[in-house]
């Protein structure tokens, strides 16, 4: 599989393509103005503790304060006293591990990582159980454990890897091997955790004189955190438009990855690097909500508030043999394209997938299967569960930051997000109410009504009976007035 990282840098903004086969699998954008906060570390104050949400609000330092859950918040009172938190008087806090009260109070100064960036109206989370990330190695400085990466299924491979961390890591903290450990040589990977070692003690360090709230440690820039998690004998090239990125990204490959041998391209040709991969042409796709299937069907993607809702539907492909047959081809096809879509859009929560109804149990597991395959590519945390007797398919995926459809755009200013505006002829029908209801027995010889021209059109031709009808009740002269710039769903009614 050829595998390639196009990187576009600009004074605005910078993304990240990923290309699997010269198809577009994964992108990544982060703006100059609203750089990406996840796996920053902060010294923050306990701003509210809230016991009926088991929950916490610290003042970090944002505009708004970020959401610390009751799992999210490190219960050894010891850790803290290292870290200059807490005096010994304060151990009461830590009786009951499972209560937000007794583990947090108001003024509070605790250390907190960013674990999920503000999503739609849901503010930043944080936790107090630090991660630090190498390249083959997780740090864990609040946990004693040492973990293999799932993706890693050899399992002598597994072993090996686990007997060389566990040989070499100190007494306290924890360690998750990476999947880029995999084949790496027991050197490599004590280098990195001496790294990762080094870089704690400096946060430890660096919180002691900060004030609060502030920035202790900030995470890699967007282009580094790619290159750290995404290199992989599998990426064959990285090709990039900027001379100073190149050199950064040289650089951290010569420090972090010596071993490793890249080809890195500097990007100089006038067309620009997006388009002359197809790159451009991909994303504008991305925010449609009807994605087109070879065969002729389709699938819709509707986000709503709390969920994800993805609908297939055969469309044009009418099949060669039986319906059965019809529907099974096209949902295995949508199982594919929608495995595929998730991991490009960076879609995650819960998501609810909507197949064709399949009568046969053979077809439902086929399907789920081929749904279950092809999620194995994305590096998200997914969970399937079976096809119901309903044809739904519910999942979750892990979501750390906005989807890139919300990225790109915002709601529409016309509808509000809403995704339609009321047709018409309901405005047509609203107007002749708030006429009765406005107008009935108040003094005037006629009645003004200005409305967008579309509705003006409307009253004029097609509701003009309806009009002379109000008039005759009314005894009053109704007088219709387009205004190019309402609102589609805007009128205004005034007597004169």
């Amino acid at each position: 599989m050829a595998n390639e990282l196009i990187i576009n840098v600009s004074p605005q903004e910078t993304r990240i393509a990923l290309l699997e086969d010269r198809v577009l699998a994964e992108l990544h954008i982060e703006r100059t103005r609203d750089r990406g906060i996840i796996g920053n570390i902060y010294k923050g104050k306990v701003v509210k503790v809230l016991p009926g949400m088991q929950a916490a609000f610290v003042d970090i330092g944002l505009e708004k304060a970020a959401f610390l859950y009751v799992a999210d918040v490190y219960g050894r009172m010891e850790e803290y006293e290292e870290m200059g938190f807490l005096s010994l008087e304060m151990t009461n806090y830590f009786n009951a591990p499972s209560q937000i009260e007794d583990l947090l109070f108001e003024g509070q100064e605790v250390l907190v990582q960013v674990s999920k960036e503000p999503i739609g109206t849901k503010g930043t989370r944080i936790t107090s159980h630090i991660t630090l990330p190498g390249r083959y190695l997780v740090f864990m400085p609040t946990v004693d454990h040492v973990g293999v990466s799932r993706k890693i299924r050899d399992e002598k491979e597994r072993r090996r890897l686990r007997e060389t961390v566990q040989s070499v890591k100190p007494p306290s903290g924890g360690f998750i091997v990476r999947t880029a450990s995999e084949g790496a040589e027991p050197e490599e990977i004590r280098n990195d955790m001496e790294f990762l070692l080094q870089l704690w003690s400096n946060v430890q360090k660096k919180k002691e004189n900060a004030s609060v709230p502030s920035l202790v440690h900030g995470d890699l820039t967007l282009i580094l955190r790619m290159i750290r998690d995404l290199l992989s004998p599998q990426i064959n090239r990285i090709i990039i438009d900027s001379k100073e990125e190149y050199d950064n990204i040289v650089s951290f490959i010569h420090t972090y990855m010596p071993k490793q041998k890249y080809e890195i391209v500097l990007y100089e040709e006038k067309a620009p690097i997006l388009d002359a991969y197809g790159i451009e042409m991909e994303i504008d796709k991305i925010l449609g909500r009807k994605v087109w299937l070879k065969s002729g069907g389709y699938i819709v993607i509707d986000t709503c508030e709390a969920m994800v809702v993805i609908d297939v539907n055969t469309g044009r492909y009418v099949g060669k043999r039986n319906l059965a047959d019809t529907i099974l081809k096209t949902n295995l096809e949508a199982a594919k394209e929608i495995a595929y879509q998730l991991r490009v859009r960076n879609i995650g929560g819960i998501i609810i997938i909507d197949f064709i109804d399949m009568e046969r149990e053979g077809d439902k597991e086929k399907v789920y299967q081929a749904l279950e395959e092809a999620i194995k590519k994305d590096r998200q945390k997914t969970n399937i569960f079976k096809i119901s007797e309903l044809g739904l398919v519910e999942m979750t995926r892990k979501r750390t930051r906005e989807n890139i459809s919300r990225v790109l755009g915002e709601p529409c200013s016309y509808c509000e997000g809403a995704g339609h505006v009321k047709s018409k002829a309901t405005i047509c029908y609203d107007i002749f109410r708030e006429i009765e209801r406005t107008t009935s027995g108040l003094g005037g010889h006629s009645i003004m009504v200005e409305a967008h021209p579309d509705v003006a059109n409307l009253l004029f031709e097609e509701e003009r009976a309806q009009v002379e009808e109000l008039e005759k009740k009314l005894k009053k002269k109704i007088v219709i007035k387009a205004k190019p710039g309402f609102h589609q769903e805007q009128f205004n009614i005034f007597e004169v």
